[in-house]
Formats: C-alpha cells, sequence, structure tokens
C-alpha cells in the first residue's frame, strides 16, 4: 500500500518537475522574441530616398471591371430563365396530361410518348439549324441555316449576338427552342390515336424546318410579316395557327379513327386533362411574360392581361355550355381557359388589360363553335380540337389584336390605324394558313411515302401503347 502510495506521488512529482521546466522554455523564447522585436524597432531607418513606383489609379480598375462586366442585368436573367423553366413546364407535363386525357385508356401512353419525344428531337434540331435559320438574316422568309449552326460562334459568356442584347446568348437561344418545341408537339392532338409513331416523329422533322423555322423567321426573325407590320407579342401565328392548321390538315391525312361517328369516344380521364389546362395556364406567364425579354413593365402588362383573358375565356365558355347544353362542364371550363390564353397570345403585350378580358371572352366563346358546330361543318376527327381550339382562338386573337392595340382602346400603340393594322393583321393570318397547308401536305405525303402514316386496323383496336410501345398505363 505504501509502495503503491510513494509510486503515485513519484509520478504526480516528476510531472509537476517537467511542467515546470517546458513553462521556462516557453517564456524564454516569448522574452527573446520580444527583444528582437524592440531591436528591430530601434534600428535606424536609412536616409538616403527609395525608388518606389506609383501605385495605380484607384478609379481605373473599378472603369476596367465595368467594361469587361456582362451587359445584361441579373434580374432579367433570372426571369428568363424562370420564363424558360415555365414554358418547358407548359410541354411536360402540362400539354401531355392534357391530352392524355382526353384519349381513351389504352392510347394514353402512345400520346405521353409522342409528346415528350417529338419535343425532345424538336429542341435538338433547334440547336443544330433551327436557331440559325431564324434569327440570322438571308431574305424574307428564311434565315441562314449555317451562319449560327450547332451554336457557332457562342460562347458561355457571349452577350449581344441575338435579336435581344441584354440576355446573354445562351439563354435567349434557350428561351426559343422551348417555342419551337412546344409547337411543334401540339399538332400530335389532331391525330391521336391512330397514327405510327415514326411517321410523326418523320413528321416533325419536315414540319419544324418548313414550316415552323419560316414562320418565326417571317415575324419575328426579320422576315415579311414583320417588315409589314404584323403585331405578334408572343406566337399567334408562329405557335397557334400554325400548330393549328397543321392538325387539322393532318387529321384529313390520317383519317378518322375507328368507330368514330358510330360510338363515343370518350376522355377517359377528365381530371387529367384538368390539371394539365392548370398546368398550361401556370406555364403560360413564362410564354407571354417572358416574350417581353426583360422583368420589365411590358412584362407586368403581358402577365395581368394572361390573368385576365383566361378567366374571362373560361366565363365565356362556362356560360355558352350552361345555354346550349344545359349544364356547364368542368372539360369546357379547362378548354375555355386554353382557348383563352391561345386568344390572348399575339395580344398580351400590346393590349390593355380591359382590351385582354374583350379578347379572351371572345375566344372563349368561339372556340365553344370550333370544336362543335364548326367541327361537325368540316367532318374531320380532330382528337384533341387542335384547330377547333389553337386554329381558332389563334385567328381570333390575331384580328382583334389589331384592335385593341391601339392606345385609344386602352393598348400601346399611339396613333394606330385600327383599319390598317387589323388588314394587316388578316393578310397575316391568311399568309399563314396558306403556308402552314403546303407544308403540312408536302410533309404528310413524304411520310406516307416512307414509313406509311397510320397502323392497321386491328392494332388500332388494341391501342397504341402496347402495339406501338409495348406497355400498358393500367392493369386490366
Amino acid at each position: 500500500m505504501k509502495t503503491a502510495l510513494f509510486a503515485g506521488w513519484k509520478a504526480r512529482f516528476y510531472g509537476v518537475c517537467m511542467l515546470m521546466l517546458l513553462s521556462t522554455l516557453a517564456a524564454m523564447g516569448v522574452a527573446g522574441g520580444a527583444q528582437a522585436q524592440e531591436a528591430a524597432q530601434t534600428t535606424a531607418v536609412p536616409t538616403e530616398p527609395v525608388a518606389t513606383e506609383p501605385l495605380p489609379d484607384a478609379q481605373a480598375a473599378p472603369a476596367e471591371a465595368a467594361e469587361s462586366a456582362p451587359a445584361y442585368d441579373h434580374g432579367d436573367v433570372a426571369w428568363m430563365l424562370t420564363s424558360t423553366l415555365l414554358v418547358l413546364m407548359m410541354v411536360v407535363p402540362g400539354l401531355a396530361l392534357f391530352y392524355g386525357g382526353l384519349v381513351r385508356s389504352k392510347n394514353v401512353l402512345s400520346v405521353l410518348s409522342q409528346v415528350l419525344v417529338v419535343f425532345s428531337l424538336v429542341l435538338i434540331l433547334w440547336v443544330f439549324y433551327g436557331y440559325s435559320a431564324v434569327f440570322t438574316e438571308a431574305n424574307a422568309f428564311f434565315g441562314s441555316f449555317t451562319e449560327r449552326a450547332f451554336l457557332k460562334g457562342f460562347t458561355p459568356d457571349s452577350v449581344g449576338n441575338t435579336p435581344i442584347a441584354g440576355l446573354p446568348d445562351l439563354l435567349f437561344v434557350a428561351f426559343q427552342s422551348t417555342f419551337a418545341g412546344i409547337t411543334t408537339a401540339l399538332i400530335v392532338g389532331a391525330f391521336a390515336e391512330r397514327i405510327k409513331f415514326k411517321a410523326v416523329l418523320l413528321f416533325s422533322v419536315l414540319w419544324f424546318t418548313f414550316s415552323y423555322v419560316p414562320m418565326a423567321h417571317i415575324v419575328w426573325g426579320g422576315g415579311y410579316l414583320g417588315e409589314l407590320g404584323a403585331i405578334d407579342f408572343a406566337g399567334g401565328t408562329v405557335v397557334h395557327i400554325n400548330a393549328g392548321v397543321a392538325g387539322l390538315v393532318g387529321a384529313y391525312f390520317v383519317g378518322k379513327r375507328v368507330g368514330f361517328g358510330q360510338t363515343a369516344l370518350k376522355p377517359h380521364s377528365v381530371p387529367f386533362t384538368y390539371i394539365g389546362a392548370m398546368l398550361l395556364w401556370v406555364g403560360w406567364f413564362g410564354f407571354n411574360a417572358g416574350s417581353a425579354a426583360a422583368a420589365d413593365t411590358v412584362a407586368s402588362l403581358a402577365f395581368i392581361n394572361t390573368i385576365l383573358a383566361t378567366a374571362a375565356a373560361v366565363l365565356g365558355w362556362t356560360l355558352v355550355e350552361a345555354v346550349t347544353k344545359g349544364k356547364p362542364s368542368a372539360l369546357g371550363a379547362a378548354s375555355g381557359a386554353v382557348a383563352g390564353l391561345v386568344g390572348i397570345t399575339p395580344a398580351c403585350g400590346t393590349v390593355g388589360p380591359l382590351g385582354a378580358i374583350v379578347v379572351g371572352l371572345a375566344a372563349g366563346v368561339i372556340c365553344v363553335w370550333g370544336v362543335t358546330g364548326l367541327k361537325k361543318l368540316l367532318n374531320v376527327d380532330d382528337t384533341a380540337d387542335v384547330f377547333g381550339v389553337h386554329g381558332v382562338g389563334g385567328i381570333v386573337g390575331a384580328i382583334l389584336t389589331g384592335v385593341f392595340s391601339a392606345s385609344s382602346l386602352g393598348g400601346t400603340k399611339a396613333d394606330l390605324d385600327i383599319g390598317a393594322q387589323v388588314w394587316i393583321q388578316v393578310v397575316s393570318v391568311g399568309f399563314t394558313i396558306l403556308w402552314c397547308a403546303v407544308v403540312t401536305v408536302v410533309a404528310l405525303l413524304i411520310t406516307r411515302l416512307v414509313f406509311g402514316l397510320r397502323v392497321p386496323e386491328d392494332a388500332e383496336r388494341e391501342g397504341l401503347d402496347i402495339t406501338s410501345h409495348g406497355e400498358s398505363a393500367y392493369e386490366s
């Protein structure tokens, strides 16, 4: 016991001694450092002049930095990034769900696939040659297919090489790519449930190249209609009339679905369509307000016009259904929302809020006739009423743009001659219909020659989900 206590005492004693030794050495080191510092401070300063270089001008660096800084506003860039994302949401899932709900359950996956794959295909073609052919100078109908092909000359830091100098070049390319993609994808709803998948893809390539690209150049790229003075803020002619006419011609060429006019070919999921329509409404703010290409008063005007016109169209469509059918439908209200969005698209940046309400109300009411009376008159099986909503709504909106853009009616165009502008709008509508119809006929003839257009009848009866894609959306 004593030995253990003694051993413990020795260990503690040695530890205290070691600690004292280390403390002494540390104190000596600190004292030595202090003496050295004091000696250095008392050393005489040399009296001879020392040659020095002048300091750079304090204002020169900021000036040079300002010159090399990107020439864009970060708020505008943030808004355009958001707008591009919103337009993407319009297509997938918005448009895909809208169309998917309108078809029968055995074809829902085929429509979802067509929308997604066509959209993706066009995005790639846009980068390859589409952007170049739209936004470069060549002639009144086409730009150059090679000048900016594969985004030649663009870098991640490049600014000012697009029509919108205040945005990074690649952001403008990305925003416009979504317009090209959704326009081509809109068409597939017209001949859904009976067309071959490979035919859809070949047709989309041909139609994008020879209908969308030249129409976008003609209106937005400095071409014929733009020089004429046609007003199309976000795509009434370029997007909706263009796609609507293509859908109508395509529905004629592919033919009616088996059982059309004999049995009820009802939508398999109105909730799908309703959700898709609401996603389209939200995404459309990127489509319309984003076309201002800045977070400014023009975008704000397009924003509120998109709200008001759509609301007016919903009320208009609902009222017409209530009067003519006795019961307003959820499908009708959703379709009315899309009709209002289509109608206000060409006018959203130039008409006032009250004008937007009139445009939306007119689009909603007239498009009810477009999907009922006109559809029967044309005797066509347009599955998702692409022409009845997008074609008719686009025509209504494009013409009324010439009326309500005048400052005397609350618009932004001072001293606008309404009669002359309406005539220009009518010319732009007629030109778009003619150009698109001719291109669509040729594209379908080529596609029919290469692949054929329609699936066999037994495959159509079984459903395209199984026969074209080898899968089923629902367990039987």
